[in-house]
């Protein structure tokens, strides 16, 4: 059964912008895990990985207390699709609720989307 669904999009050159401005977002933003992909994640990826973070604020139904950017990285799957690796309280707050994700993200001029899907298994019959 689906909880809940979050969609989020950045504008590629702002966010490019805000991330030169201030040389220090990218550590308050991004997960350690995040931050050493290799080879270096390029603006546009750190823009979908932004929206990711936000699209699952939207699908768990708004503020999580205690939730940190940092507690949520997008990583490569097994088979190069993308998926969540969670810590803090967003991972308390998610496997307290029996949730499972789902996410999906894109880049291409001008924007960055991602779609994340809160589902929780069904109560038995």
């Amino acid at each position: 059964m689906i909880a809940g669904v979050g969609v989020d999009a950045v504008d590629l050159d702002r966010f490019a912008r805000t991330l030169a401005r201030t040389p220090t977002l990218r550590e308050r933003l991004f997960a350690p895990a995040e931050l050493r992909l290799r080879p270096p994640l390029r603006d546009e990826q750190l823009a979908a990985r932004f929206a990711v973070k936000e699209a699952l604020i939207k699908a768990l139904g708004g503020g999580v207390p205690g939730f940190r950017f940092r507690d949520v990285a997008t990583l490569p799957g097994p088979h190069g699709a993308p998926r969540l690796e969670l810590a803090g309280a967003v991972s308390d707050h998610v496997h307290a609720r029996g949730l499972r994700l789902h996410v999906s993200l894109t880049h291409d001029r001008p924007v960055a989307v991602a779609v994340v899907i809160a589902e929780k298994a069904d109560a038995p019959a």
